[in-house]
């Protein structure tokens, strides 16, 4: 029998305190996680209760104060801030309740904005997977439209393909269809599965509403900076 596959997402020990001067606030209490290749994992918990520091702390947009990230059999703590930055580019995509995209830049030019970070130049070949992208989204024929030329549910369109862009590992997406009305949710949400589902990227969703989370694989919930509760979704059949 072949060894088992390392998971995606590996998460021991983690914790995370605030300091504001001789203030300290615990938000996370050593929460354990590991995310295999290919998942689709629901993030649930009431407001407050740390879900989003959970995601700025997988994702590395913050060191935690204690415990270990390891993202695709990377130990995160041991990268510098620049090396951090740039394994994050690469390994990690993003899509928040808000796209924020750039308004001043075309849909295609803001799909293409993770490549050109990461090389420092456009290339002809970023235009290619950009507009690939935007296509698989159904928005091929709206390439060179700016935000503000877009819907609501078609901006969230560009920005899950814009974290698609460099191929990542894991997804962190936190409330993507919060702002959106059911439809809208529902279409966006099939997105991120098909993506899911074609690719085998591992994705971690925070969301309120159950029965989207009913939809993934799996249902993680925290509360108080715990994990209390981690179960499979049973399909219906």
């Amino acid at each position: 029998m072949g060894e088992r596959a390392a998971p995606t997402l590996e998460v021991q020990g983690l914790r995370k305190d605030y300091v504001t001067g001789d203030l300290v606030t615990p938000v996370l209490h050593g929460v354990d996680l590991a995310l295999g290749r290919g998942e689709f994992t629901a993030l649930m918990g009431p407001s407050g209760s740390g879900k989003s520091t959970l995601l700025n702390v997988v994702g590395l947009l913050d060191r935690p104060t204690g415990g270990a990230v390891v993202i695709d059999g990377v130990d995160t703590g041991g990268l510098d801030d620049r090396a951090l930055t740039r394994y994050r580019g690469r390994a990690v995509g993003f899509v928040f309740q808000f796209h924020h995209l750039l308004p001043e830049f075309s849909a295609l030019e803001n799909v293409m904005l993770p490549m050109m970070a990461d090389r420092g130049r456009p290339e002809p070949s970023m235009v290619e997977c950009a507009a690939h992208l935007l296509g698989q989204v159904g928005l091929g024929e709206l390439l060179h439209r700016r935000p503000s030329q877009l819907s609501g549910g078609q901006q969230q369109r560009v920005a899950i393909a814009r974290a698609l862009a460099m191929a990542p590992r894991l997804v962190l997406a936190d409330e993507p269809t919060g702002n959106l009305d059911t439809q809208c949710s529902d279409e966006v949400f099939r997105l991120l599965r098909e993506f899911n589902r074609r690719a085998g990227v591992t994705f971690l969703v925070v969301t309120h509403d159950p029965r989207l989370a009913e939809r993934c694989d799996r249902i993680v919930e925290i509360v108080d900076g715990r994990l209390v509760a981690d179960r499979p979704v049973e399909r219906r059949p």
